[in-house]
Parts: structure tokens; C-alpha cells; sequence
């Protein structure tokens, strides 16, 4: 019974959500009802599709190469924040740069770590620095923004789909780090990505703060003058003060992407161990 409560919930939420942004589109109320159904299918599919693109792509003789799928996909990714940046601009702000949607998230690490890794191939550590950071983090960022899309939520739908769109790329890379090599899988490997991870929100930390007299950055939700705007994160921040809730959060995230390498290990030798047929 609680098990049918659950997905009941969830399934009511999916509706909220699309009822939102059929509402911000223009859409008549019959029409939003009618589509209501469709995260649920999205959901499902997409998810399902990452996995199984992953699984595929992570067999040797069919596989272009870690670093070039994962080039093509920052080049993706790249083009895709390209066109969400000039709609900003031009289309919902009048030509007023809104500092909010500066690409340095967590979720955008990903993309400038697949444009640098053809040039790290010549370092293997760094390389591998940079291929499991991908794993980690691109599932971790991937995954919680999916279980909770509310932040993916836009008035236009061409920003919501990118939205999606984009998390569902990074579960994607994400995925086919954990599938394609056994290298990086042990909990070391998993710490040298903490510097990397540390330097990116210290970088995230420096936009936030230079930026503020010109608009509201909040990069890697690491903003010193307003409470952490994440779910549980937020009531800490008011309870404990910003700073603190800040730590917190950091904390929380290394811990998250430390939990993501260890699925990411049970992946990898559930993979190796059965055929690509028996996942589905």
C-alpha cells in the first residue's frame, strides 16, 4: 500500500508540473489536460534509453572511444547552452543579461571537462581525474535534478526541454564512464576528484561574489548572500545561517558523488558479468 501511495505521488506531481508548463506556453486548459500524461512517458523512456545507449556504447568493438563520445557530448552540450544563452538574452530578458543563469552549475562541470578531454588523453592521471568526476558528479547532477525537476520547470518550452534535455545527456556520460572501463572504479580514484570538485565550487564561489552588483549568480548554490534555494538545504541555511548550510551542502555533495561511484562500480561488473540482453 505504501509502495502505490508512493508512485501515486509522484505521478501527481509529474501532472503539477506539466500542468505549469502548459499553462506558461498559451495552452488552453482542455489541451494541458490532455497532454498531462506525458512526463510519465518521457520519464520512463528517456531513462530507459540512457541506459540502454550507455550499455551499448560501452563494448569495445563498436565503441568510438571514451574521450570522443565524451568530446561529442560536451560539444552537444556546449551548442545547447550556446542556444539557451542568445534565447535568454534576446527572447525573455530584452537584451539584459540575467547573471542567475551563468553556465557554472554543477551540472555544466561536465560539459567543459568533455571539450578539455582530448587534450588531458596525454596525461592519463588527469584524464582519469576527469573521466570518473563525470561519472560521479554527471550522474549525481543528473539524477537529483530529475527526481526533483521543479528547477527545470520554464514559461517557454524550449528552455524546459533543454532542461531536460541536458540532465538527461549527463546521465548519459555518465553512464558510459561507469560502463566502458574498469579503470577508476576504486575509492581512490574517487578522492583525487574532491580537489577538482573543491576548485570548481571555489571558482563558482568567485563568480557569485564578483557578480553580485550586477545580478543574482548563485552558482553551485554556493551564494553567500542568500539561503541555499535546495530542498532540505534551504530550512538548514535559515536554522544554521548561510555559511554553515553552505559547508553543509558542499559536503553533502561530495558525499552524493561518492555514493554515485559506488553504483557506478556495481554497474560496471553487473555489466561485465551478464549480457547486454538480460538488462532489459
Amino acid at each position: 500500500m505504501k509502495h502505490f501511495r508512493f508512485w501515486s505521488f509522484i505521478r501527481h506531481r509529474r501532472c503539477f508540473y506539466a500542468g505549469i508548463i502548459f499553462s506558461g506556453s498559451g495552452l488552453d486548459h482542455d489541451a494541458a489536460q490532455a497532454l498531462r500524461p506525458f512526463p510519465s512517458a518521457f520519464y520512463g523512456s528517456r531513462c530507459r534509453g540512457c541506459v540502454w545507449l550507455s550499455a551499448l556504447l560501452s563494448r569495445p568493438q563498436k565503441s568510438p572511444g571514451l574521450s570522443r563520445l565524451l568530446f561529442l557530448c560536451g560539444l552537444v552540450l556546449a551548442v545547447c547552452e550556446g542556444f539557451k544563452q542568445g534565447f535568454l538574452y534576446f527572447v525573455e530578458n530584452n537584451h539584459t543579461y540575467d547573471w542567475w543563469y551563468f553556465p557554472f552549475q554543477l551540472c555544466s562541470v561536465p560539459m567543459y571537462l568533455g571539450l578539455l578531454l582530448p587534450a588531458a588523453n596525454s596525461v592519463p592521471r588527469l584524464r582519469s581525474v576527469f573521466t570518473v568526476f563525470i561519472q560521479d558528479y554527471g550522474l549525481l547532477g543528473g539524477i537529483m535534478a530529475l527526481l526533483e525537476p521543479s528547477g527545470l520547470m520554464h514559461p517557454y518550452w524550449l528552455m524546459t526541454i533543454h532542461g531536460f534535455l541536458w540532465h538527461f545527456i549527463l546521465i548519459f556520460m555518465g553512464l558510459s564512464c561507469a560502463f566502458q572501463t574498469e579503470s577508476g572504479k576504486d575509492m581512490r580514484s574517487f578522492l583525487r576528484t574532491i580537489p577538482l570538485f573543491l576548485f570548481c565550487a571555489a571558482l563558482a564561489t568567485a563568480v557569485n561574489l564578483l557578480s553580485h552588483p550586477y545580478g543574482d549568480a548563485d552558482m553551485f548554490y554556493l551564494s553567500p548572500y542568500y539561503p541555499n534555494s535546495q530542498v532540505v538545504f534551504h530550512q538548514i541555511a535559515l536554522t544554521l545561517g548561510v555559511g554553515t548550510g553552505n559547508i553543509l551542502y558542499l559536503l553533502s555533495m561530495i558525499l552524493g558523488g561518492g555514493i554515485c561511484h559506488l553504483i557506478s562500480k556495481k554497474l560496471y561488473y553487473f555489466q561485465k558479468h551478464h549480457s547486454k540482453a538480460s538488462l532489459f
